[in-house]
């Protein structure tokens, strides 16, 4: 399942980080890694951006970065 599919109050395992470059850098470097569980707080009024926590930090990404995030075990 993909990040951007989630719904609000979800929470997830990241299994697999897609894309390349600077994009991919750039979501790495925020905590978006392998394994991590990322809760999906809230989405913006117009659904993008979705503002996740990682690791207790509030993170926005647009919809199509979140979209080249695979993840599991979704509760």
């Amino acid at each position: 399942m993909l990040l951007s599919n989630l719904k609000k109050n979800q929470t997830a395992k990241i299994v697999h980080i897609g894309g390349n470059g600077a994009l991919r850098r750039r979501i790495l470097e925020m905590g978006l890694i392998k394994g991590t569980e990322v809760y999906v707080e809230k989405y913006a009024p117009l659904k993008d951006p979705i503002e996740l926590i990682v690791k207790g930090y509030h993170v926005s990404l647009r919809v199509e970065e979140a979209a080249k995030i695979t993840v599991d075990n979704v509760k």
